[in-house]
């Protein structure tokens, strides 16, 4: 009786092993895993103090204090900050309109279509400056937000602010850009100007849209700004925009930042004044170009010491901690620390109008201390323009 049993058991666990594996033949495979990029090491503190610093003006130790917003020169602050006044909307202010639209890759030339990636690129064994990246075609919708300010006449020509990385869907807006704008204009600080946020085609650095976009060493995407984007603005609210390059400025952070640089620096008949926290002068640029074969690095290291000064105001700031090597690259330029550093350096000595933040205790894309000094940059950057005179 039990060898009975015994049998039937083997053979019922017979049936359902059977059954098990015909059902597992008919299952889909699973999907495979995307690989995962290790985690990168936390970035070091650069002291303030290291042999490739600029010599600091030293402001550290008060929070809320930002230099002199006519100050040419190099600035240390933090390590506390406190967030500028000018960030809270005040009553009796007037506000400003803020508006979107789309625009969809589609519907222009340039840029049309877009790029992404799957897989972070390799070093090419051949070049180490740059990556092997497999890239595939997309299309994709960009979001453009336009704020207009209480005190814009109708007709006239107004001077305008792009900046990059803008709000990325209808419905999404940075009303701390416009509150900013409303609190400074009242107040007179600066000239009363439209802001244009443009934002980026998807993805980062090499092998995505805006990695292209940003990264790229030309005129390309100020061209794109001028002959897709700024037409529609007028266009769809009925604004003019000035056509003076001193009245046109251009603002961002990381490769937004390396982007409003390029923009000025290839097309200074367009723009003259330019913003960038977290600038990225490294080199990102992909795909490869021998004629500017260290991406925004060679800004530094040729083509501002080697070119006459161009008629241009730059203000750049950066954290101690901010990116260093995040990426597989090793080529000695991806320090974003050290490349600000060069930067202010190389200003300095070809006698730009500049202004040089290094903020303590601060990270990527500044934090805290971007809480404190946007406002300040914004008035800085346009401190020589005319604010009587316009409407």
């Amino acid at each position: 009786m039990k060898l009975n049993l015994l049998k039937v058991c083997l053979i019922a666990l017979c049936s359902i092993a059977m059954t098990s594996s015909v059902f597992s033949a008919d299952a889909k495979p699973a999907a495979a895993k995307k690989p995962v990029r290790p985690k990168r090491t936390p970035p070091p503190t650069r002291p303030f103090d290291a042999p490739s610093a600029p010599k600091f003006t030293r402001l550290d130790g008060k929070p809320g204090v930002n230099p002199p917003a006519d100050a040419y020169g190099d600035f240390l602050i933090g390590p506390e900050y406190m967030s500028a006044p000018e960030r809270k909307v005040i009553k009796g202010v007037p506000q400003g309109k803020v508006q979107q639209f789309a625009l969809n890759s589609k519907d222009g030339t340039l840029f049309n279509p877009g790029i992404a990636r799957d897989v972070f690129g390799t070093v090419d064994p051949n070049n180490p400056k740059t990556l092997i990246v497999e890239t595939r075609e997309i299309d994709y919708t960009r979001t453009i937000t336009v704020y207009i300010p209480a005190q814009y006449v109708p007709g006239t020509a107004a001077p305008f602010m792009v900046t990059h990385d803008g709000p990325k869907k209808i419905g999404q807006s940075d009303k701390g850009l416009a509150t900013i704008l409303d609190n400074l204009i009242a107040q007179k600080r600066i000239p009363p100007m439209i802001a244009i946020m443009i934002a980026n085609g998807g993805g980062d650095a090499q092998g995505h849209e805006r990695g292209r976009e940003y990264d790229t060493m030309s005129g390309l995407y100020a061209e794109y700004i001028e002959t897709h984007v700024l037409p529609q603005v007028e266009k769809n609210y009925h604004v003019k925009l000035t056509k003076d390059p001193e009245g046109r400025a251009t603002m961002g952070s990381s490769s937004g930042g390396s982007a409003a640089l390029i923009m000025a620096w290839y097309r200074p008949d367009l723009y003259h004044r330019v913003l960038t926290t977290s600038g990225t002068f490294v080199n990102q640029q992909w795909p490869f170009n021998p004629k500017t074969p260290d991406g925004a690095w060679g800004f530094h290291n040729k083509l501002i010491p080697e070119t006459d000064r161009k008629p241009l105001r730059i203000f750049i700031s950066v954290g101690d901690r901010d990116n260093y090597n995040p990426n597989v690259m090793r080529d000695g330029m991806h320090d974003w620390v050290e490349a600000n550093h060069l930067m202010a350096k190389v200003l300095k000595a070809k006698g730009y109008h500049y202004q040089y933040i290094f903020c303590l205790n601060a990270g990527h894309g500044l934090g805290p201390a971007k809480g404190q000094i946007l406002p300040h940059a914004i008035e800085w950057l346009w401190k020589d323009y005319p604010v009587t005179d316009t409407p």
